[in-house]
């Protein structure tokens, strides 16, 4: 019993009493957008919530200990993300890779009042110009804002650049960069072309970098100014006029950072709450050392599957969130119906760290579902060869036939038959460097391997089910604990916008929740859950 709390005022009853039972209690909180008043009960000084009524500063009443106004989804987050974007909430889709996160997912995030990103790493030049006729076709005569994906590619640098030209050309305003661990021409490129200073003073950018990083070395290089020496080697290579490098030398290179925590996919399995206080530290010490004026956004993402994980990471200070896994499940998501329903079983557990494809000879690791599929323990077995033996040609002959059964389920013979042929279309330099260096061949052709599990799981190849590479972190398994019985249990109502609308009705509720208990009020556990629902 805390007597002894100030007050601040009355509150006369008008439709509802004060709510003091749990259940009562659990059914104002849920009314968080209303305003509501923290009371004491005058006989035994029970702290409660009242709805309604009236406030005032003297007179007959329940003593008054605070006022809480209105809460909406819409406010979580930072508003200046809002206004920069042109959307209604701080939420975005992430960028899932090899078309996974299509542009059906986009379209349906605009549409939404989010945003989405398409998921173009890993797909040719030509494939990703598609979906952007796709996405002008269904999003270009609006202002609804949407955006594509740029990775780096240190294997194909031609590929990042083509890329870059192409957003460039086709005008696409918002690119997620991820896999970076540097800045690169590609990079500041994208960001500082079309930036001028407009005729009140106020600098423009036509294009927004967001940046996905897991390091805080990492986030200081996108958050600063890029290196003087590339900037001037990128005005002498006419990528950058004078104007546009004299200008990216007051700017950050990205002024959006995605702050990604343990994740599917490319990840270092950080925990959010230690990971993203320290870049949010960084980047206020980088503004006051650069002397930023503009706004510089820090979002999270990575283990948000339930309301309490998105609530948990706007009170952390997000200015925006990013989900990724639980889209992958989506109705409009470009994984087969076998991945999805495997995604839909999954638990906190069923994940694993597997060799990345992209970056195999560097022993770089992807987070992947473990149920339902080997790939995991395959693909770790293919790197165990490569770092064990200095090429395809010496390969013990127990090893051999061990790969080419349970892996590639084909002769290594023919693995690099295709492989060869893939690259002698794709970058003939790839085959004349496996010419010289039998370890490099040997990457490729296991490249052959990891490069394709997920296309397979994509296409949902039945022979290769054993197979598939799905990108996926514990934020799955939460989500199906958190929906199961509810109507976003079954596969068919998971579209992305009732996930995305779910989880931020829920981290409002939790929000409140935890403002009324932050205030006094004894809320109950059972007022920090919320039922999924259809959401308008």
């Amino acid at each position: 019993m805390r007597t002894g709390l100030p007050t601040v005022g009355t509150w006369q009853p008008g439709r509802f009493r004060p709510a003091f039972s749990h259940n009562d209690l659990s059914e104002a909180a849920a009314a968080f957008r209303h305003p509501v008043h923290i009371v004491r009960e005058s006989d035994d000084g029970r702290i409660g919530v009242a709805r309604g009524g009236v406030a005032q500063a003297h007179g007959a009443g329940f003593p008054l200990l605070a006022s809480l106004p209105p809460l909406f989804p819409e406010w979580l987050g930072d508003r200046s993300f809002n206004e920069t974007h042109g959307t209604r909430f701080s939420y975005i889709a992430g960028a899932m890779a090899n078309g996974i996160a299509t542009t059906d997912i986009v379209i349906a995030m605009a549409r939404a009042g989010m945003l989405g990103f398409f998921g173009a790493a890993g797909l040719s030049v030509p494939r990703i110009s598609e979906g952007l006729d796709r996405l002008d076709a269904a999003l270009g005569g609006t202002s609804l804002p949407w955006g594509s994906n740029l990775i780096h590619a240190p294997n194909e640098p031609e590929v990042e650049m083509k890329t870059v030209e192409l957003y460039l050309r086709r005008g696409v305003r918002r690119v997620s960069a991820s896999a970076y661990m540097g800045i690169n021409a590609m990079v500041v490129r994208y960001a500082f072309t079309g930036v001028r200073r407009l005729s009140d003073g106020r600098i423009h950018r036509d294009n927004y970098l967001f940046a996905k990083i897991s390091r805080p070395e990492v986030a200081g290089r996108f958050l600063s100014p890029p290196p003087a020496d590339l900037l001037q080697k990128m005005v002498a290579d006419g990528h950058l006029t004078a104007e546009e490098a004299a200008l990216a030398a007051t700017l950050p290179v990205a002024e959006d950072i995605i702050v990604e925590s343990d994740s599917g996919g490319h990840t270092d399995n950080q925990t959010l709450t230690a990971l993203f206080p320290t870049i949010l530290g960084l980047r206020d010490q980088l503004v006051a050392q650069h002397g930023y004026t503009r706004p510089i956004r820090i979002g999270a993402a990575g283990g948000l599957g339930t309301p309490s994980a998105v609530a948990a990471a706007y009170a952390l200070g997000a200015a925006f969130v990013l989900t990724g896994s639980v889209n992958q499940a989506a109705v409009e998501s470009g994984l087969s119906d076998d991945g999805r329903k495997l995604l839909a079983v999954a638990d906190l557990a069923d994940v694993v760290m597997a060799p990345a494809a992209d970056m195999f000879e560097l022993g770089v690791t992807v987070q992947v579902l473990k149920r339902g599929t080997m790939f995991g323990v395959r693909a770790q077995k293919l790197y165990d060869a490569y770092v064990k033996f200095d090429g395809l040609a010496d390969i013990d002959a127990k090893t051999r036939a061990q790969l080419e059964r349970q892996v590639f389920q084909m002769s290594l013979d023919d693995v690099w038959a295709r492989t060869e042929a893939f690259w002698a279309e794709r970058d003939p330099r790839e085959n004349a460097r496996a010419a010289r260096d039998p370890k490099h061949q040997m990457a490729l052709a296991f490249r052959w391997y990891l490069g394709l599990s997920s296309r397979w799981a994509i296409a949902g190849d039945p022979g290769r089910k054993m197979d598939y590479q799905i990108w996926c972190g514990p934020a799955m398994g939460a989500f199906n604990a958190w929906v199961k019985g509810s109507f976003l249990e079954p596969l068919e109502n998971r579209t992305v916008a009732q996930i995305a609308l779910n989880l931020l009705e829920g981290a409002a509720v939790v929000t409140r929740a935890q403002q009324l208990r932050s205030y006094g009020a004894p809320v109950p556990s059972s007022a920090f859950h919320f039922e999924p629902r259809p959401l308008a």
